[in-house]
């Protein structure tokens, strides 16, 4: 157990985030948003607004400095008139003072040729397409055999369709970046990223720079969950208000404003139909999915990939559509794909089990398989079964009743419910250097990112063990695109992809120390490149097991999670304090998809209604009575050398599935459109 290594700084107040670097002579910017879903600019009235002392300028499609390089969707800042959905950046404001910019932000008056917003996502949608992939690379379509007419000579079938609605990210430190042009035509960002090589490659090509021309510099970040792992706009703002003023710009988005400028996780539309005989053998798996994208560029969330994975069925089809909507642009958010997919395939096993009348985990171990049912690669390690009996165990499944609705606590209606998760073991290729200084102790550099995660501290406990040294001994530097370029803080992919890159730059240092350090140091980097392009062919992936016990007031329809667990095999554990946190956190996070979460869409005005933590809820200590989370020790020689899956994002992956299995175990009703609301549960109750 490893306390965080950056704990006193950050609890002290040391540690520093983007908005809080000390840059002398800094002006701040606001921004003007669309007050319309649809349309064009037509006019950008600023003289009110530039009268008001201290404002320094503003910036518009009207007189916005021309982008140099190839900026595309939505990074392509008042590159145009085209307003492309409500809420969207128009209009810049850069003032003396954050008030004053804000006051000015206010005082911009703007017109429109208006046209009605089309936001309303539906299957009928006249303008269904299918992508050419999804989110990362994966194709958007596979099939095996014949599932529909397999479906249809099924003894047992489920036919269902399940909804999500809009989720938005919600990290605490807002999108925030200072930007800072110096003379000679540089630009340091100091920004608030899940990724400082991927912010620096971007913006370069944006600003028609060079790599060298631009740094990034983010040691630590007040989450992301996602909506940071790519640059949004207000990047791109700030950067643009520096140059145009010659000083250095703050720009933090208001929580308000980021529910349309910083990403969001699409609603989704999915039917999923499960085949089986009368012993619940799984013949047939379809898993039809309707997403939205928006008119600016393409985002397609992997949904129905997890179904390709998950169980063993010969007769089997996944499908993903898009409709291009006048919303902004989808985007990451934590397990993307896998986290609304496994809600609405784990959702339909639950159903099966209760149509063919066996046990849920039971049925879930009867379809397990020990290859990937559709690549036919071996899993390099697959503990489902392990981690679902495991939990079975712990948990008190024994003593559940076979059939919902049954358990009264006077007013309460108690039930229990289960879930099966999954997650790709992701790895990318990074690069690291290891210095040995001549004062014994080591750096190693890397510009990977720690978004709350831990992952400072699990580099350090990596390094110290390859090096053979004790932690107080080696620091270990990241945050910075000048140092060794590193993939962004996502896909669960950190720990292995850096580590491996941390592990093969330490061995190398080893390898030529021999007696004393010269006074100038001694160093050795690593690429991970060739080694990743090297590897055997293995499907690799982390599993566990969600449960959750639930109690419904039969008067009034309002849910609590009594308690909940999560069990789970992700290879070999580096640092368990900050798993455990991991766990729980994403759990947390499938308890507010399950009951609270959701982004209300206006489809007059093509506009969110809940635009604050006051209207859009997520989970409070009071929402979390009980929430445990464990493992399994893995051993899995085909991942890297520390043996180890990525943990950021398994925990939310059936959690949320987990928590609507025990509702309808408690009351016999089955919602399916999330979030399960006591509006919705009261009319059948």
């Amino acid at each position: 157990m490893t306390e965080r290594l950056e704990s006193r700084a950050k609890v002290t107040g040391e540690a520093r985030y983007a908005f809080e670097y000390p840059v002398g002579n800094v002006a701040y910017a606001a921004a003007v948003q669309a007050s319309v879903g649809r349309g064009e600019v037509t006019s950008v009235d600023t003289e009110a607004a530039l009268r008001l002392p201290g404002v320094l300028a503003v910036l518009s499609c009207d007189d916005a400095p021309r982008l140099d390089g190839d900026a595309q969707g939505e990074l392509a800042l008042f590159q145009s008139r085209t307003v492309s959905y409500r809420g969207q950046f128009i209009a810049a404001v850069v003032g003396e003072t954050l008030e004053t910019a804000r006051e000015a932000a206010r005082l911009v008056q703007v017109e429109y040729a208006q046209e009605s917003p089309d936001v309303r996502l539906r299957t009928d949608h006249p303008g269904r397409y299918k992508p050419d992939k999804v989110n990362p690379v994966f194709p958007p379509d596979t099939g095996q055999g014949e599932p529909d007419t397999a479906f249809d000579d099924s003894a047992v079938r489920v036919d269902v369709t399940y909804t999500t609605p809009a989720e938005h990210n919600n990290p605490m430190e807002p999108h925030t970046t200072l930007a800072d042009w110096s003379e000679d035509g540089t630009l340091t960002l100091y920004d608030s990223t899940q990724g400082s090589s991927t912010v620096q490659s971007t913006i370069a090509r944006v600003f028609g720079l060079g790599k060298a021309q631009v740094r990034v510099v983010a040691p630590h970040v007040g989450g992301g969950f996602g909506s940071k792992g790519s640059p949004r706009p207000s990047v791109v703002l700030a950067a643009m208000a520096s140059r145009a003023t010659g000083r250095p710009v703050k720009f933090a988005v208001p929580r308000q404003q980021m529910f349309a400028t910083t990403g969001y996780r699409t609603p989704t539309i999915q039917r999923l139909k499960l085949g089986a005989d009368a012993e619940g053998h799984l013949n047939a798996i379809l898993h039809d999915v309707v997403e939205q994208t928006s008119t600016v560029q393409e985002f397609a969330e992997q949904t129905a990939t997890p179904t390709r994975v998950m169980y063993r069925a010969p007769n089997r089809r996944t499908s993903h559509r898009l409709v291009r909507l006048d919303v902004p642009t989808p985007s990451w958010m934590r397990a993307p794909g896998e986290t609304p997919g496994m809600y609405a395939l784990e959702s339909a096993m639950d159903e099966l089990a209760v149509a063919t009348g066996i046990d849920p985990i039971e049925l879930r171990i009867r379809n397990d398989t020990d290859r990937d049912p559709e690549s036919g690669l071996p899993f390099s390690s697959r503990n489902l079964v392990a981690c679902l009996r495991e939990g079975a165990d712990r948990f008190g499944w024994g003593g559940r009743d076979p059939m919902p609705g049954i358990r009264w606590e006077g007013r309460k209606r108690i039930g229990m419910g289960v879930a099966a998760s999954t997650y790709p073991a992701y790895m990318s290729p990074n690069q690291a250097t290891a210095r040995a200084e001549p004062d014994g102790t080591f750096t190693v550099r890397i510009a990977a990112a720690d978004i709350g995660t831990g992952a400072r501290t699990a580099l350090t406990l990596i390094a110290a063990e390859t090096l053979k040294e004790d932690l107080r001994n080696v620091n270990v530097e990241i945050g910075d695109s000048s140092f060794p370029k590193a993939t962004v803080a996502g896909g669960s992919s950190g720990t292995a992809s850096w580590g491996t890159a941390v592990v093969r730059a330490c061995e190398a240092l080893r390898g030529k120390l021999n007696g004393a350090v010269p006074p100038e140091g001694l160093e050795a980097s690593a690429d991970t490149a060739e080694e990743l392009k090297g590897r055997d062919e293995y499907a690799r992936h982390a599993f566990g097991a969600q449960f959750a016990e639930v109690e419904v007031d039969a008067d009034t329809g309002e849910i609590r999670v009594r308690r909940m667990l999560g069990v789970f095999a992700a290879g070999r554990i580096i640092n368990p304090m900050a798993a455990r946190s991991q766990f729980i956190g994403g759990m947390t996070m499938g308890i507010g998809m399950a009951l609270l979460e959701e982004s209300v869409m206006d489809e007059e005005f093509g506009d969110y209604l809940n635009r604050d933590l006051a209207q859009y809820h997520v989970p409070a200590c009071a929402d979390v009575r009980d929430v445990e989370a464990t493992w399994l020790e893995e051993s899995d020689p085909h991942l890297n050398p520390m043996g180890s899956k990525g943990i950021g994002e398994i925990g939310i992956v059936g959690a949320a599935a987990a928590v609507g299995n025990a509702v309808h175990h408690a009351t016999g009703i089955r919602i399916r459109a999330l979030p399960i609301t006591p509006a919705k549960l009261l009319p059948d109750l």
